[in-house]
């Protein structure tokens, strides 16, 4: 009876054992990646009271006559392999780990040493780390190799995916320009003075952005027939390089060095506004301010950036300086094109500009209005050279293919876009700053930035082990390895390695089985009952035992 009572008390400690294991498991209903355990039992040892012996030729062999003595826990089983169904969040750094075995692990680091963890609800801490939102442990994966920008799979380490470099993605000069749309021989523009306008903005390698200005011209719209003109280069302080470049060495540097073949232009502004020309002095003179004269007094002169001629009063020899859009009614940058001469005639006092310029002939088909060449047959692009102005700029090439001669209600809507014909090559990038940040099926991190790119920052490993069970549980979704687990290289693998995925906006559940966990609280609810009948039943016969001394 002695052995009944320390059986039943053994079947009671067992059954509180699993009893504390499904409390567990329930109590962790909804905790993120949580892994349910169940207990097995095992019986302790048998005391034997008579061994087995050997059939004779006269008896029968005999069995051993043995009692057990209890119960006690064989294991605690985690189910680390079954997954626990799918959350959506919707945040970008909650990550759900997709693989058939269910062994794929995070790897993340609490200071001292590696952790493995399928618990993905990531965040990004103050120093730009990719981080556990619940224990602030370091996720740990592979980085990008400055030289090829591929993934170098070696030693995993911190995902620092915002660092200070990865803030800022590098500006690019713009290599490319391509003219699309109509160019219709009726539009006024086209057939003006200073031509139908086009402007390209694009960047230098350092980030810094330009404009240049172009400018189309009829020569005979019947047979499709056109000039392109480079007029100016303005930075983004609306300064003139290209004028500004061209005023420093008029000798050397010229415009076919910019834009092609080089050749002149001139154009004539008339005397407005009341001015006159006095024939016989050889002077212009003007009846103005209370109807006194002044006389010209010198050549074109520039006073505080303006052009123009100063005069003096014919009686008080007083002066006064008119400038020349005063005179001619024009204005200063039309008068202030790269390289321009001015000159005043002494026949009628009419101001000549001369200026040098590059037609290059656009010829379109006659026949269907597409086009045909620029420049010269076969030709379809021109260069703009920039790298005249500095090492940080390219030469762009400037392609026509794409534009049109048609008929369009007198308006032309010819315009100069960045990147080649397709859009996506040579277009050139200002500095980017980051906007966001992405996760791929694969667990690369991709940086977004507000210039258009995307970069490559790192990517998430994960750890596979042959005996996912045997991990220790360390709290905090965590585990680390046994010996029976399986240990970890120190580099890890893609989770693609056995076909499995990171599906970002997602958790993985806790497992827990809510049915299953009931159905086992009412078999250990009442195990522990039956060997509390044990331990009561036995002491009810130890009692009559001792009643028998009455």
């Amino acid at each position: 009876m002695m052995r009944s009572l320390y059986s039943g008390v053994s079947g009671l400690k067992t059954h509180q054992t699993k009893m504390d294991v499904i409390g567990n498991n329930i109590a962790n209903v909804n905790t993120i990646a949580f892994k349910s355990s169940s207990t097995t039992f095992t019986d302790i040892m048998y005391q034997t009271t008579s061994g087995a012996s050997r059939a004779t030729a006269n008896t029968g062999g005999k069995n051993a006559n043995q009692i057990g003595l209890g119960v006690t826990s064989g294991s605690t089983k985690v189910s680390i392999t079954a997954a626990g169904a799918a959350q959506s969040t919707g945040q970008a750094f909650d990550i759900k780990l997709t693989d058939s075995n269910n062994t794929n692990f995070f790897i993340v680091n609490n200071g001292s040493e590696n952790l493995f963890s399928r618990s993905g609800s990531f965040y990004i801490d103050g120093n730009g780390n990719l981080c556990m939102s619940s224990t602030g442990y370091m996720v740990m994966g592979w980085q990008v190799d400055p030289t090829t920008q591929a993934i170098r799979k070696d030693t995993v380490s911190a995902l620092r995916v915002m660092s200070a470099e990865n803030l800022t993605s590098p500006p690019e000069a713009t290599e490319n320009a391509n003219v699309k749309g109509v160019i219709d021989k009726n539009d006024t523009n086209v057939t003006s003075d200073d031509g139908y306008a086009m402007s390209l903005s694009f960047f230098d390698n350092l980030g810094y952005q330009y404009t240049a200005k172009f400018a189309v011209r009829s020569v005979d719209g019947d047979n499709g027939t056109y000039s392109v003109e480079l007029s100016n280069i303005y930075d983004d302080d609306n300064n003139d390089i290209l004028k500004a470049w061209m005023d420093a060495d008029p000798v050397n540097n010229t415009l076919d060095k910019v834009f092609g073949t080089n050749t002149t232009a001139t154009k004539g502004f008339s005397l407005q506004n009341g001015f006159t020309f006095n024939t016989s002095a050889g002077n212009i003179i003007e009846t103005v301010y209370e109807g006194k004269t002044y006389q010209r007094n010198g050549g074109i002169v520039t006073e505080g950036g303006v052009q123009g001629l100063w005069f003096k009063d014919a009686v008080s020899a007083a002066t006064h300086f008119f400038s020349l859009a005063e005179i001619y009614g024009v204005d200063d940058a039309t008068i202030s094109k790269p390289g321009a001469t001015l000159d005043i005639s002494a026949t009628n006092g009419d101001l000549q500009m001369t200026y040098p310029t590059t037609n290059h002939t656009l010829q379109f088909n006659k026949a269907d209005g597409s086009f045909s060449f620029i420049g010269s047959a076969g030709n379809r692009s021109q260069n703009l050279d920039m790298t005249q102005f500095g090492v940080q700029f390219r030469t762009i090439d400037v392609n026509f293919q794409n534009s049109l001669n048609y008929d369009n209600g007198g308006t032309s809507t010819m315009a100069i876009d960045k990147g080649d014909i397709s859009g996506t090559r040579g277009v050139g990038k200002k500095l980017g700053t980051m906007t966001g940040l992405s996760v791929d099926g694969t667990g690369k991190i991709y940086g977004s930035y507000d210039n258009g790119n995307t970069v490559l920052l790192g990517q998430i490993a994960v750890a596979q082990f042959a005996n996912a069970s045997g991990l220790e549980a360390t709290g905090n979704s965590c585990y680390r390895t046994t010996l029976n687990s399986g240990d970890f290289d120190g580099i890890g693998v893609e989770v693609t390695a056995d076909g499995g995925s990171m599906n970002t906006g997602q958790l993985e559940m806790s497992n827990v089985d809510l049915s299953a966990e009931f159905t086992e609280m009412i078999t250990t609810q009442r195990g522990f009952q039956a060997n509390s009948r044990v331990i009561t039943t036995s002491d009810t016969m130890l009692e009559e035992l001792v009643n028998l001394k009455r």
